[in-house]
């Protein structure tokens, strides 16, 4: 914030940031006659979408005092944007504006008595270009100075050209070695800055680095005027090989000078995995020579380069040359003159003119600061707790126009460093309708041939930093606005399955990812010639889409270096990681994934085994497609072992060691395997003389064909086995359990061709009267599937032996109790799905580690246990005992939404944007949030049911005496389970959608029927009112019905939003009645929006609503 003075004597205090939408209407009222005189006739809401830079001053009461808009091209047509810096060098005197540093002014505003230091302000804190340019004279001229044309120039004739540095308002700093006398001024730049470093260093350490200079320790000094306004310690030893242990430093070559006897090769040809290309031999850069880089690749750990030899040990170089860098020691400035840390290193290179880089180690846990943005950071390795950046000395880049087919190169000292090529995007409308590109540009203010696909884009290491300035000109130079990246799914064996043949980008960290749209599963019999068009609705390979814009080129992400550990891939997990990748400004550099089994949605889609377990309808390929974890996740496949707290890491497989700064334990409940109670048989035993014993975790050797599933892994490993050894031959299969996945696993197996007189399912003792289906109608259509299908079905049944009672290394036979008396049955293979709970390792590294445990792990309301650096989610945790709320936990709400809700928390701790929780009323500090997301299950039940449940989060409750209860509200139900044409939706006491059930013979589209969870039954066409009617017979038909593609579209609910807000807005309230009672509702809503401004987006979609309540 900073005063600004008016012409009249009057002070503001104003502060600038980026000019967003609803700043439109006051910009325009900024508007004089002379603006379009200066500026031409403007079209804001244009101007600010392809601009690079729109800033706004506003006061203390966020008024709107002035604006400037910035763009890398002249306006007034003057040239052709990729053309300016020709006509700018043939027709004017000054040759200093590049690309690289100049933007050109297309609209500055702002109220007339403060618009002389509103200008100043702006360009104080536009510190992006070193230059400034306008093609007019904007009322500036305390701010702008004329340039001068060469003499016989026809440019200035109808226009001036005035230029405004940057070092009028931000000035080069003056950089010396430092003096003991400077001594009193850095101590107040150190201590106001950080108590950590005076308690670190104390006080006179200050003065020890100042003192004890000589060739190999050099201390610097940044002043203004007199004042000494920065310090800079420096060291040119280098302990060079403690950091290729810690970093991958191949593109830098080893940070050491070239030498003959360097092993930079192999000896045999490298495996190189998830195809990266390889690295060039070594990396040699002299001051004035620069080798070409063919291929590099991403900075990001996942997509570390894996170099194996011939016995399975990784390749490291060996570098045997002179260390050739010096390193920051210690650096601190003061906030005011921060932008201009850059200064220093001009000097610092030529302390030491034998180096050719310069080393920075940062802690995780420090926030990026403005010297740091310039240099490349390193690819760490598993075992740093350190994140190293490296700067090189040479500084300037070109860019030239390759070919006409969009091909550009990336030029330093008249040697490519870096090559792209971009072509039309062809898909534009596939984007729009599938991914939300609307959170990033305005597509009405974008052309066609404005968007572009990027197929390539390779930059030396060294120059990194200058990606975004790189994909600028790219833009620029192919008159695009928006470039668009894909990136592919992998799938089985590490094979790249990529139709298009892009090349892994390292510019991908400076795009945005794209958050991909839920779709409709549309009827297109029923629709007709209403359909949508092909090439919205047309199927394709999925795959996550990256984005950059003429905006975005120059807003900076923050990076988040903080080591993130996330222990589990559950749902949970899933959607704490996805929500931490998909904010748009932050750049989280360090996340991993302890998991057994890796990222799941790495097989081939509509893989038949998954249909063992039932969907939680949470993700599903697609959405990993869509996602691309693996380009931002570091995985380590394992399990977790152990957590030592005190140190900060977490054992995987009792051998590696992953540090973490925060670790996040999402690993949830697992199906365990049942040790038998041991029974005699003999002996007639009942359930009752076993029950003391029962259940009990199983600890010894695990029979071969004795499956507990719990992921995509274990049910493709028990597919295969079944596959080679049962499916073929004789012998029983034993399902046993009573949770629901009892009933997939039987209908897969009898997909599988297994005969269901072959399968036995045999049910232990209910722990409540609550079913796993909690429907006794489906629940009679299912029992009816298995007798059909031939299936034995045994209820009460206790495991009491296998085999003979010993621990077999396969299972035979296997032994049950009863009420009654006990049976046997042969047994081949053996589905165990009655033992859910904390897996024993995972306990025993929780509990060793002093968490709190009880009977799950004990956390608080904002996911925190007992260890303020570790979170918990998910049916693993259960709330504190204060709470008294024991029978509520996680795994009674939706695992998605708690994922989301679990990053959300912590990204108060990260993000410097977020707005601080206000304090909780008095008393609800006891309270635990309630989430409004669904809970889905959904699969395929015996008999070749397609089964659905959707429901509230609740504590489960028998569905007779969910009935009973007087406020239940009404039940819709249409068909019958036996006839597989079920459908039942229940609406609660506020006409809401409370619970869906689904239970028919035919495929239903599911994301379709997720929609309306939650939903007024009014905006189901009046659903009710029909219903009692006796104008519904079959809501599945209903449903498919051209009006209800509205309720399904993704942007139905801003909608809803969006018209509350204009029917509550004062403006129409006044003339509600007058309205209502001249028009009908659609003239209605046409008047109402005519009388509020709203998005265009939001119109089209009312417009497409409005025929379907008819």
């Amino acid at each position: 914030m900073t005063t600004i003075t008016s012409s009249t004597g009057n002070t503001e205090v104003v502060s600038a940031r980026r000019t967003e939408s609803h700043d439109v209407s006051d910009i325009i009222g900024l508007f004089s006659h002379f603006t379009e005189a200066v500026f031409g006739r403007i079209d804001i809401m244009y101007l600010l979408e392809k601009s690079n830079l729109a800033l706004t001053l506003c006061n203390e009461k966020n008024e709107v005092i002035a604006h400037a808009v910035f763009l890398d091209y002249p306006n007034w047509n003057i040239t052709d944007q990729s053309d300016w810096e020709a006509f700018l060098h043939e027709n004017y005197i000054n040759k200093e504006c590049t690309p690289l540093n100049t933007l050109f002014m297309h609209l500055f505003v702002a109220k007339e008595e403060y618009a002389a230091g509103c200008s100043q302000e702006i360009h104080v804190f536009s510190v992006v270009p070193n230059r400034f340019l306008s093609f007019t004279e904007p009322d500036m001229a305390n701010v702008f100075e004329k340039m001068m044309s060469v003499p016989g120039s026809v440019a200035d004739r109808n226009f001036t050209l005035f230029v405004c540095p940057r070092h009028w308002y931000h000035p080069q700093l003056y950089v010396r070695k430092a003096r003991l006398e400077d001594y009193d001024d850095l101590m107040s730049i150190w201590t106001r800055q950080s108590e950590t470093l005076k308690e670190t260093y104390s006080e006179y350490s200050l003065a020890d680095l100042i003192e004890c200079q000589d060739e190999e320790n050099q201390a610097v000094v940044c002043e203004d005027g007199d004042t000494a306004v920065g310090f800079m310690s420096l060291c040119s030893q280098v302990n060079v090989s403690l950091f290729h242990e810690c970093f991958d430093l191949g593109p830098f070559h080893g940070l050491c000078k070239p030498h003959p006897e360097d092993i930079v090769k192999m000896p045999q040809k490298p495996s190189i995995q998830e195809g990266i290309s390889q690295t060039p031999d070594g990396l040699r850069h002299l001051r004035k020579n620069l080798s070409i880089i063919n291929d590099v690749k991403d900075f990001k750990g996942s997509a570390t380069l894996c170099l194996e030899t011939e016995g399975g040990g990784a390749f490291y170089p060996v570098y045997r040359g002179a260390s050739n860098a010096f390193c920051i020691r210690l650096f601190c400035i003061d906030e005011k003159h921060e932008t201009r840390s850059l200064d220093f290193l001009h000097y610092v290179f030529k302390l030491f003119p034998d180096k050719d880089f310069c080393v920075l180690l940062v802690p995780h846990h420090v926030p990026e600061f403005h010297l740091i943005q310039s240099f490349v950071r390193a690819v760490p390795f598993c075992t740093s707790k350190l994140v190293t950046y490296r700067k090189h000395a040479s500084a300037a880049f070109a860019l030239q126009d390759g070919t006409p087919v969009h091909a550009f190169i990336a030029e330093v000292l008249d040697q490519i460093v870096g090559i792209s090529v971009i072509r039309d995007e062809m898909d534009i409308e596939y984007i729009r309708s599938h991914y939300n590109i609307e959170d990033f540009i305005n597509f009405n203010h974008h052309q066609q041939e404005e968007h572009g696909h990027l197929y390539h884009f390779v930059l030396n290491p060294i120059f990194h930093h200058y990606t975004k300035h790189f994909l600028k000109e790219i833009l620029r130079l192919a008159h695009k606005s928006s470039l668009y990246y894909p990136i592919y799914p992998q799938y089985v064996e590490g094979r790249f399955q990529n139709p298009r043949a892009h090349s892994l980008t390292s510019a991908l960290h400076y795009m945005v990812p794209v958050r991909p749209r839920r779709q409709i599963v549309y009827p297109l019999e029923e629709l007709g010639i209403n359909a949508p068009s092909e090439q919205v609705s047309k199927d394709q390979m999925k795959y996550s889409l990256y984005h950059i814009n003429r905006k975005l080129v120059l807003e900076s992400k923050t990076s988040i270096n903080t080591r993130i550990v996330v222990v589990g891939a559950s749902d949970v997990g899933i959607s704490f990681l996805e929500t931490l990748v998909f904010c748009p400004h932050l750049k989280f550099n360090n996340l991993t994934l302890i998991s057994i089994h890796g990222l799941p949605g790495k097989d081939l889609l509509g893989s038949k085994h998954r249909r063992f377990l039932i969907n939680s309808h949470c993700f599903n390929d697609e959405d990993y497609a869509q996602m691309s974890l693996c380009s931002w996740v570091n995985v380590v496949v394992g399990k977790m072992t152990g957590i030592n707290r005190a140190a900060k890491y977490v054992v995987v497989s009792k051998e590696k060691k992953v540090p973490y700064d925060y670790l996040v334990l999402c690993t949830g409940q697992k199906y365990q395997v049942l040790s038998p109670t041991g029974a005699d048989i003999i002996k007639l035993p009942t359930n009752r003389e076993v029950l003391s014993k029962w259940p009990q975790r199983y600890t010894g050797k695990v029979p071969s064909n004795h499956f507990t599933l719990n992921d995509d892994q274990d049910c493709l490993k028990a597919m295969h086995w079944l596959k080679e050894n049962v499916v073929n031959s004789e012998g029983n299969i034993i399902v046993y359990g009573n949770t629901i996945d009892i009933y997939t696993t039987v209908e897969t197996l009898l997909s599988l061709g297994i005969n269901g007189s072959r399968i036995h399912l045999v049910q232990p003792p209910l722990s409540s009267n609550v079913t796993c289906l909690n429907n006794s109608e489906i629940e009679s259509a299912v029992q009816e599937a298995l007798s059909k299908a031939g299936v034995s079905v045994y209820y009460d049944s206790i495991l009491a032996q296998w085999n003979e009672g010993d621990d077999p290394d396969l299972i035979t036979c296997a032994a049950f109790t009863t009420n009654t008396k006990p049976f046997k049955l042969q047994c081949s293979a053996f589905f165990s799905f009655a033992y859910r709970t904390v897996d024993y390792e995972t306990f025993k590294a929780i509990n060793d580690a002093c968490l709190v445990f009880d009977g799950r792990l004990v956390i608080d309301t904002k996911f925190c246990t007992n260890d303020v650096s570790i979170r918990a989610a998910g049916p693993l945790t259960k709330y504190s005992r204060r709470y008294y709320v024991d029978e509520w936990t996680h795994s009674n709400f939706n695992s998605k939404e708690i994922g989301f809700e679990l990053a959300a928390s912590m990204l108060n701790i990260f993000d410097p944007t977020s707005k601080p929780f206000s304090n909780p009323p008095e008393g609800t500090d006891r309270l635990i949030p309630m989430y409004k997301g669904c809970k889905i299950k959904g699969g395929v039940l015996p008999g070749g049911y397609n089964y659905l449940c959707i429901s509230k989060p609740e504590i489960p409750i028998h569905l007779d005496l969910e009935l009973a209860l007087c406020d239940h509200g009404m039940e819709i139900i249409t068909g019958e389970a036996r006839h597989g044409n079920y459908f039942r939706m229940h609406i609660n006491k506020y006409s809401m959608v409370d619970s869906i059930t689904c239970f028919s013979k035919e495929p239903f589209p599911v994301s379709n029927y997720i929609s309306l969870y939650g939903q007024h039954e009014r905006l189901l066409n009046d659903l009710y009112y029909r219903w009692n009617e006796g104008q519904i017979t079959d809501l599945y038909s209903y449903f498919r019905e051209p009006w209800s593609m509205a309720i399904y579209h993704d942007r139905f609910i801003d909608l809803k939003k969006e018209l509350r807000q204009i029917l509550m807005s004062e403006q129409v309230r006044k003339m509600t009645g007058r309205v209502l009672a001249l028009f009908s509702f659609t003239a209605f809503l046409h008047y109402t929006c005519s009388l509020v401004q709203i998005p265009s987006r939001t119109w089209r979609l009312i417009c497409s609503v409005i025929p379907w309540f008819y």
